[in-house]
């Protein structure tokens, strides 16, 4: 794969953690193999997996993550901030357990980002009940938040449920991306650093180039500068986005004197996204 000029390896599935328990195998035996054998200039991207399987293989998949081959990123939901809601649901974790998965994440993987996901309005949450969903929330400030309101999947368990009034669903929705939204400029401090950067796709846009740090922000680049499944370092000249950030690209192959800083992830692209500035990267590319 990798002499087809791949630049970037995602293993996924329904729960990635999950693989290897009908084997005699685990997640953490699957991503150390795969990450040993991943070379300089291509990345392993760890796709969605439940919490019950991070707790098995926290440590190994913390050392994982911490590689330079491996991005430092993870999507683990957590579905709602009750642990009557979450027993409702049949999830086989609590509030506390995510917690300190979450915790002890961002303590050992430097710079790590934590994508999550909340269901709004399921049958039987009380108001209470949701605000504690809010509070976790505001608490952890995830960068990456899939909100989605409570639809009952016929065949299923919940979908026996008595479902709340849709008003109550949708305004426990807004109020929820109201919680996220408030979290404003999250990049603002990268600007003037310089940071590695692994060129994959193309933006919404249709004419700027995204690539990705070490820790899965979104870069937009310039195509004129650079080209998809490029290796680059890139002057980071704009943070004042929600969703990404711009910048220049100064090197193609030489690495900058200081390694690149942490990033956290992006969202989504944004359809306004703020004009490029230009403000200069130091020599050195230290972080502020």
């Amino acid at each position: 794969v990798v002499r087809e000029g791949v630049k970037e390896i995602r293993l996924t599935s329904e729960d990635v953690g999950a693989y290897g328990r009908d084997i005699g195998t685990s997640i953490a035996q699957l991503l150390e193999a795969v990450a040993a054998q991943v070379p300089d200039g291509v990345m392993l991207r760890v796709g969605m997996t439940n919490p019950p399987y991070m707790l098995e293989h926290l440590d190994v998949i913390c050392d994982v993550l911490s590689r330079p081959n491996v991005y430092a990123y993870l999507h683990i939901p957590v579905q709602s901030g009750s642990n009557r809601v979450l027993d409702a649901m049949r999830r086989e974790y609590t509030v506390q357990e995510f917690t300190y998965i979450v915790k002890t994440l961002r303590k050992r993987v430097p710079g790590i980002n934590i994508a999550t996901d909340v269901i709004c309005g399921f049958p039987g949450e009380t108001e209470a009940e949701f605000e504690e969903t809010l509070a976790l929330c505001e608490a952890l400030r995830f960068p990456f938040l899939n909100i989605s309101q409570f639809y009952a999947r016929p065949g299923t368990p919940a979908a026996a449920l008595k479902p709340l009034p849709s008003k109550v669903v949708k305004d426990r929705s807004r109020r929820l991306s109201a919680v996220f939204e408030a979290q404003t400029e999250p990049f603002r401090h990268l600007e003037g650093t310089t940071q590695r950067v692994y060129i994959t796709e193309m933006a919404a846009d249709g004419h700027h180039l995204v690539g990705h740090t070490k820790c899965y922000t979104q870069v937009l680049i310039s195509p004129d500068a650079a080209s998809l499944g490029a290796d680059v370092y890139v002057c980071v000249t704009d943070a004042s986005s929600k969703w990404s950030v711009r910048g220049v690209v100064v090197s193609a192959t030489a690495a900058p004197p200081t390694p690149p800083a942490q990033l956290s992830i992006a969202p989504k692209l944004s359809a306004a996204e703020s004009k490029t500035t230009d403000k200069g990267c130091g020599a050195d590319g230290d972080t502020p």
